[in-house]
């Protein structure tokens, strides 16, 4: 066994956990969130799950049930989500030196000689994160990270561990670990799992046993890691600064076709103020892109995709650049006469904003548009993303992502604080919006 202990943290269904906290008559009731456009579930409680409603089912094929069943459904609200996150990992970082933020829900904490009993220090985070947020967590334990990830994964489907479970601990680890299915594995897909099937390997415990070098022929380098890692050995330390972005991109699908010109153009405009805003507050610039759009591959209507790359002079970050760029490129690409569901645009080649070279002239220009987009970032941090936007992104936006069933951003709108009732019945606080049922 390696000498590190890694913690995996992951908040339980945590969108819907989330709009839980602030709604707590919802903690007997099955919740979903859905994906953008109100598409299809994202999340579910396990009430939700038990009423055999799947992961990536189109809501409009589960409306009835929701409504038969008094499944409270609610809109993506990211405002809420990250925020909760953040707010998390806040709070990791009082158990841990190094935290890794895997992902909106999920963190890797580096507790290594930190705690003599492991499972008494995972239930603390659990209690702490629980009392100072609401969001139920579990807590996976292990030499490495992929054993913290399927610890994590067994501490959920165990119900006798209480949300903890530590791989470090070798009874605990030889009794659990050897019959899950390979397919749980991280970093273990389909055609994965496929593969190992075919030379009869179903299982995270006849994996281990298998030879590294013969992983490795079998899965590449990636599967010679897995099988080290499995058995103790480190190959992937905490990443307490994210790497590098190599690539960026801003899609959405549309609440409605758009089959105009200037609305199309309005769309792209407004997916380039929002990549540069990215841009800028990751320190990067974009050397290369591109601008697709394309119709709905389920209607009963010509299909058709259309993509046009653009490359600025010099790399930059600066919105009004990438408005250019982008809506030239969208022109260049648009054919009239279809019906296009989703655009977006993608960055191939970004590099640090710091190490743009510079052309000889302009340099005045690019200072005074410096100052004015570390102006307009300035705004929309301190009143809320699009309180200032150029106008070429548009106003009303009638194509915009629809949040029908969207809850209130409880906690980073003033507006939108929960009501706080006195004694007598009055509300002390302003209310929350009106939120739409299924």
């Amino acid at each position: 066994m390696s000498g590190k202990v890694f913690a995996l943290v992951d908040g339980n269904s945590f969108y819907c956990s989330c709009e839980r906290v602030f709604q707590p008559e919802l903690s007997r009731r099955p919740v979903i969130v859905l994906s953008n456009n109100d598409g299809c579930a994202v999340a579910r409680t396990p009430e939700a799950k038990a009423l055999g409603i799947k992961m990536g089912a189109p809501f409009f094929q589960i409306r009835d049930l929701c409504k038969r069943e008094g499944v409270a459904v609610f809109s993506s609200n990211y405002a809420l989500y990250g925020d909760m996150s953040r707010r998390m990992n806040d709070i990791y970082h009082r158990f841990a030196p190094e935290v890794e933020v895997y992902s909106i829900d999920e963190s890797f904490l580096d507790i290594t000689g930190i705690a003599a009993d492991r499972t008494a220090y995972g239930q603390e985070i659990r209690q702490t994160v629980r009392q100072w947020t609401g969001i139920p967590t579990c807590v996976g334990i292990g030499p490495t990270k992929t054993l913290a990830k399927l610890a994590n994964r067994t501490a959920k489907n165990v119900p006798a561990l209480k949300g903890v479970c530590d791989f470090t601990n070798a009874d605990q680890r030889e009794a659990l670990l050897p019959p899950i299915p390979v397919g749980d594995l991280w970093g273990v897909g389909k055609a994965t799992a496929e593969k190992l099937k075919a030379n009869g390997i179903e299982t995270v415990g006849q994996l281990r046993a298998m030879n590294p070098r013969h992983a490795r022929q079998l899965l590449t380098v990636v599967g010679e890691r897995m099988v080290l890692e499995l058995n103790g050995v480190l190959c992937l330390d905490l990443e307490a600064a994210p790497p590098t972005r190599k690539g960026m991109a801003v899609t959405r699908g549309f609440s409605r076709p758009i089959t105009t010109l200037d609305e199309m153009c309005e769309a792209i405009a407004a997916y380039a103020t929002r990549i540069g805003e990215k841009l800028r507050q990751h320190g990067l610039a974009a050397v290369h892109g591109q601008v697709f759009m394309h119709s709905s591959p389920f209607a009963r209507e010509p299909w058709i995709h259309r993509s046009r790359a653009f490359a600025p002079i010099e790399a930059t970050n600066d919105t009004h650049e990438l408005i250019r760029l982008a809506t030239r490129a969208g022109r260049e690409a648009w054919k009239d006469g279809y019906r296009y569901a989703k655009a977006g645009i993608i960055l191939t080649e970004l590099v640090a904003a710091a190490d743009v070279q510079r052309g000889l002239w302009g340099a005045a220009e690019r200072d005074h548009q410096q100052k004015l987009m570390t102006a307009l970032d300035a705004v929309n941090r301190r009143y809320g993303r699009g309180s200032l936007v150029p106008a070429a992104a548009g106003l009303k936006r009638g194509w915009g992502t629809r949040f029908e069933m969207r809850s209130g951003r409880f906690s980073t709108s003033w507006g939108e604080m929960p009501i706080v009732s006195g004694h007598d019945g009055s509300d002390t606080q302003r209310p929350q919006p009106a939120r739409r049922t299924p």
